[in-house]
């Protein structure tokens, strides 16, 4: 599943620039020049980072950033902030205010890429490939075996997608029609009832444990709002 950025620009030329470098090397783009559709974006679309720039219409950089470090639901969202200020007192301002790392125009866009892709490894580490780990369930990406607590768990196609969709990331809610989107595509019409019965399914996989024991469910389910993968939802005694 490829990575999904959310570009916050409003120089045309830059975005092609950008957008052409990032999706040669395997990412999806979300582009706005906009601040406060910027905030909309990055609750709705659920991106994996965000590129900053930090003079941009209706709302500046340094305020989208405060405003998306506020918000539980993007609060850990890895942000990189661009702009032309080069002082020394500007790019601490912007580190201060909660962006992860900080890019000087004019700049390579292969050092961008690089340092997206660094940013990633380090505060994302599910999307740098190999296996996905939480809460004692393993996915192999490359093999397509999944374990939890070591024990092999045996899954159909869709709710391998699932399951990786949701340990890449974890904790965060997605509602039925984003799962959609991102497990069957924004071209495949399914109806969304589908996604509870994948649910069910997977639920049901990574649930049955060892002698027909019933392990811990860690998929949690939000009332009006959808699923997401969540060890914290479960009891301290389950």
């Amino acid at each position: 599943m490829r990575p999904r950025i959310l570009l916050v620009e409003d120089d045309a030329n830059l975005v092609e620039l950008i957008t052409y470098n990032l999706e040669k090397e395997g990412f999806d783009v979300i582009r706005t020049d906009d601040g406060e559709e910027a905030l909309v974006l990055a609750q709705e679309e659920k991106p994996d980072l965000v590129i900053l720039d930090w003079m941009i219409a209706n709302l500046s950089g340094i305020e989208v950033c405060r405003r998306l470090r506020r918000a539980p639901a993007t609060a850990n969202l890895p942000i990189v902030m661009l702009t032309a200020r080069a002082e020394e007192a500007d790019r601490i301002r912007g580190l201060e205010t909660g962006a992860d790392d900080y890019v000087t125009k004019p700049f390579s866009p292969r050092e961008l890429v690089a340092r997206v892709r660094a940013l990633l490894r380090r505060l994302r580490p599910a999307l740098s490939g190999g296996a996905l780990e939480y809460a004692g369930i393993s996915l192999d990406t490359v093999a397509h075996r999944v374990t939890r607590d070591g024990a092999a768990v045996q899954l159909g196609p869709t709710e391998f997608r699932l399951l990786r969709h949701f340990l890449e990331h974890p904790g965060r809610v997605f509602s039925r029609e984003q799962l959609l989107d991102a497990v069957w595509g924004r071209d495949v019409y399914v109806e969304q009832r589908t996604v509870d019965v994948h649910i069910r399914r997977l639920r049901k996989a990574i649930n049955a444990g060892p002698g027909g024991k019933e392990l811990a469910d860690v998929i949690r389910t939000v009332r009006s709002a959808g699923y997401a993968i969540d060890a914290e939802s479960v009891p301290a005694n389950a």
